[in-house]
C-alpha cells in the first residue's frame, strides 16, 4: 500500500477530471498524497536541498563548539555571513512557489467540495480582513544508533490548513496511520508532499479528515524536512462550509483559530476531538 502520487500538470489539461478526482481521493481516503510536475523548478529545489544541507552542518559544528542558539542563528540566517544573502534569496524563492502551489491545491479542494472558487483561502483570511499565516520549517533527523530506544516525532494530526513538505528523497521515516496500520510515505525525488489539517477537517465538515502521522528515528542517514503550513489567520473565524449535496447540520463547531492553537499546544498528541469539543465550550 503506498501514498497516491499525483501527476498536478495534468489538472491544467485533458485529464483535468481524472486528476481532481485523485486529488479528492487523496483528500478522502488518505489525507496524505504526494505532487509530482507541480511547477515548482527542478533547479529550485535542488538549490532549496543545498542550502539546507549547508545550514545543517553550519549549525552541527555550532553545536560541537556549544555555541548560544542565538549565535547559530546568526551563523546560519545572518545576510552579513558569508552566502548568508544568497540563502536567504533560495529559501525566499521557494516560499513564493510553495505557497502559489498551496493556493493551487486549495482552489482544486474548492471545485472537489462545490464551493466557490478561492473559497478556503478566504476562510482563511477571515473574508479578506486578515492575512493567512504561510510558514516554512526546516528540519533534520540526524540518524541514531538505537532507534528501538526512542519515539521520533510522536504521533498527532496538523493543527492548521494544508501543509506541504518538500521531504528528504532518500532517508525516510515518516508514516501515516490508515486502518489501524502504519503506512511508510514513500521518498519520492523531487515530489511535494501534501496533508490536510484540522482546519481543512472542519471547513469540508468531515469529508476531508486529518491524518495521524509520525516520523521514525533511522539508525542511517540524516533526513531533511522542509515543511510549509499555509493556515487560516489567529483571527479567522472557522466553520464548515454549506457544499453542495452535504447536510446543513454541521459536525464541527465554530471557532476563531487563535483559540483552537490555544487548545492545540497543550494537547497535540492527544485525540483531536476533544480538541474541537473544549474549543466549542470556550
Amino acid at each position: 500500500m503506498a501514498i497516491p502520487v499525483i501527476d498536478f500538470s495534468k489538472l491544467d489539461g485533458k485529464e483535468r477530471i481524472e486528476t481532481l478526482a485523485k486529488i479528492a481521493n487523496g483528500c478522502e481516503e488518505w489525507g496524505f498524497f504526494q505532487l509530482v510536475n507541480h511547477g515548482i523548478p527542478v533547479e529550485l529545489l535542488e538549490r532549496v536541498k543545498e542550502v539546507c544541507s549547508e545550514c545543517y552542518k553550519l549549525r552541527q559544528e555550532g553545536f560541537k563548539e556549544s555555541m548560544p542558539v542565538q549565535l547559530l542563528n546568526k551563523l546560519v540566517l545572518d545576510e552579513e555571513m558569508e552566502g548568508g544573502t544568497v540563502k536567504r534569496k533560495t529559501m525566499m524563492e521557494y516560499r513564493k512557489e510553495v505557497k502559489k502551489l498551496a493556493e493551487k491545491v486549495m482552489e482544486a479542494m474548492d471545485e472537489n467540495l462545490g464551493l466557490e472558487k478561492g473559497y478556503i483561502k478566504k476562510a482563511f483570511s477571515g473574508s479578506g480582513e486578515h492575512e493567512p499565516f504561510f510558514g516554512t520549517k526546516v528540519s533534520h533527523y540526524p540518524p541514531c544508533p538505537r532507534p528501538d530506544l526512542v519515539d521520533g516525532l510522536r504521533a498527532h494530526t496538523d493543527a492548521g490548513g494544508v501543509i506541504l513538505l518538500f521531504q528528504d528523497d532518500r532517508v525516510g521515516g515518516l508514516q501515516i496511520l490508515k486502518h489501524g496500520r502504519w503506512i511508510d510515505v514513500q521518498p519520492l525525488e523531487n515530489a511535494i508532499v501534501i496533508n490536510t489539517g484540522d482546519q481543512i477537517e472542519v471547513v469540508s465538515n468531515g469529508r476531508y479528515k486529518s491524518v495521524w502521522h509520525r516520523v521514525l528515528a533511522t539508525p542511517d542517514g540524516n533526513r531533511r524536512s522542509v515543511a510549509s503550513f499555509y493556515n487560516p489567520s489567529f483571527k479567522a473565524m472557522i466553520a464548515p462550509a454549506v457544499t453542495k449535496g452535504a447536510e446543513a447540520c454541521a459536525s464541527y463547531p465554530k471557532f476563531v483559530f487563535g483559540d483552537y492553537m490555544d487548545v492545540y499546544v497543550k494537547r497535540k498528541f492527544e485525540p483531536k476531538e476533544p480538541r474541537f469539543e473544549a474549543v466549542a465550550a470556550m
